[in-house]
């Protein structure tokens, strides 16, 4: 799967073909715009080939029109994965480094992702009924209250390795499925998705934001304190 920013050559193979055959490129971009690369071939219209620049991330849409000998319309869709780490959104309170830290192990290839999920979490369902002082960018003011809150993140992270789902699909049930002669079923009472482990605020969590050292420097609100 390419990434946002790879340059690929798009190509396409025309059978039958002969000197009449011609090919045109349409490439529509998940955002909707639409461009016309330069196509071209150096075998007689078997192969036609244009170069190609991946800026979204998303789905493309590459239409291919054939004329002449071999005339046909193709369409390829291509997934563009985004750069690695790239497109956080919201608050994200600890970093790939601290996360290796905490774990004292190399951490999974998705972290970035990870920790971004995680701070998420944390925003909703603890540190928005926290007291504690903010920068400009809403992020703790204070090393101690940052560094916490940063190891909370991390601990959450790390009880989502230790359950294997960071999502909650692993507590969603089913009533019964076949696969060919094989049936398998499991209990319509299993735990929704928000009961799984996964959604749970991992123990850890609280250990860091109740830290002694803490005290006069993050107010825990009253449903904070009750997890």
């Amino acid at each position: 799967m390419p990434d946002v920013g790879d340059q690929v050559t798009a190509r396409l193979t025309v059978a039958p073909y002969d000197q009449t055959t011609m090919a045109a490129l349409v490439v529509t971009a998940p955002d909707g715009t639409v461009s016309t690369p330069v196509v071209s071939s150096v075998d007689g219209g078997q192969t036609w080939t244009a170069p190609l620049v991946y800026t979204l991330a998303g789905v493309w849409l590459l239409r291919w029109t054939v004329t002449g000998a071999g005339a046909s319309v193709e369409n390829q869709q291509v997934s563009v994965a985004p750069t690695p780490g790239a497109g956080a959104s919201g608050r994200v309170y600890a970093t790939t480094t601290d996360l290796a830290n905490y774990l004292r192990a190399a951490p999974p290839v998705d972290s970035a992702g990870l920790l971004e999920d995680a701070s998420r979490m944390l925003d909703a369902r603890v540190l928005t009924y926290c007291r504690y002082d903010v920068d400009n960018a809403g992020l703790p003011s204070d090393p101690d209250v940052a560094a916490a809150i940063g190891r909370a993140v991390c601990a959450q992270v790390a009880w989502w390795d230790e359950v294997g789902d960071s999502r909650g699909a692993a507590g969603v049930g089913y009533g019964s499925v076949a696969i060919g002669s094989v049936n398998l079923g499991r209990s319509v009472t299993s735990v929704s998705g928000d009961d799984s482990a996964a959604r749970q605020l991992a123990p850890q969590v609280a250990d860091e934001l109740r830290a002694p050292h803490l005290h006069g420097k993050l107010w825990l609100g009253a449903l904070a304190v009750t997890w």
